[in-house]
């Protein structure tokens, strides 16, 4: 009896020693997984030596077409104007930055003086939180003021994500409308929310709930007209006095 005790005690004891490293592992890999998929500004590769780096997409959030279409768009804008524009994405930010900070440390890091940075525009988008973040240099505020770039990052891109997070059309829409603006061209405006609660049909008319409660009734009238005397039948057999007395 104490051998089959001290095996029963033995054999949890192994069982512990070998869980435990795996437990370990599990709370290692949970803490540090996130934080290797987080992206770095130190992550981002440096412009091309021609600058002819337009889109980073990072987090694969745009596709090969369309990535194509805005990197051309851009392209043609920065031989009209001098006026250049990056699109980022990143899947998830560093613990502690923000969309903001991240798109300003990036932008410094690729333009480091304020001449580099003067007609410069950055936009970025962390696509775990869909947080942007837009920064321009000094004389790109002259046509892309501060209200015009807000509303770009805040409603031209989120318009689309809104409504199903539509990354490539989102991207599109904005380069569309950055080039305009920097073109000196009438801005476009952010695009035009549809309200598609539908406020009509929300509550039954008076009529409906009149028909429905009819319903009901005569439903329950014609259930209890059938239980009814089925009961009574049965009371009536069971208070039957007995032949056999």
């Amino acid at each position: 009896m104490k051998q089959l005790l001290n095996q029963a005690i033995i054999i949890p004891k192994y069982l512990i020693k070998l869980i435990l490293p795996l437990v370990a592992i599990a709370l290692v890999s949970f803490v540090v997984v996130p934080s290797a998929l987080a992206t770095g500004v130190y992550q981002i590769p440096n412009l091309a030596a021609d600058n002819s780096t337009w889109v980073v997409d990072e987090a694969d959030a745009i596709s090969r077409v369309n990535e194509g279409k805005i990197s051309s768009t851009l392209s043609d804008l920065a031989k009209q104007t001098g006026y250049e524009t990056r699109i980022v994405t990143i899947r998830r930010l560093d613990y502690g930055e923000t969309p903001d900070s991240f798109a300003k440390a990036l932008f410094e890091k690729w333009f480091p003086t304020k001449e580099a940075q003067a007609n410069q525009t950055l936009l970025l988008i962390d696509t775990v939180t869909n947080g942007t973040a837009i920064v321009t240099g000094d004389k790109v505020k002259s046509l892309l003021t501060d209200s015009i770039a807000e509303s770009v990052a805040s409603e031209t891109v989120m318009a689309p994500l809104r409504d199903g997070n539509k990354y490539n059309q989102a991207f599109l829409d904005a380069s569309d409308r950055l080039v305009a603006v920097l073109s000196g061209q009438t801005d476009p405006g952010p695009p035009k929310v549809v309200d598609k609660v539908q406020v009509e049909g929300t509550f039954k008319k008076a009529s409906e709930t009149d028909q429905s409660n009819a319903t009901a009734w005569v439903v329950g009238l014609l259930i209890a007209a059938t239980i009814i005397p089925m009961a009574t039948y049965y009371l009536y057999q069971v208070n039957q006095p007995s032949n056999n007395g």
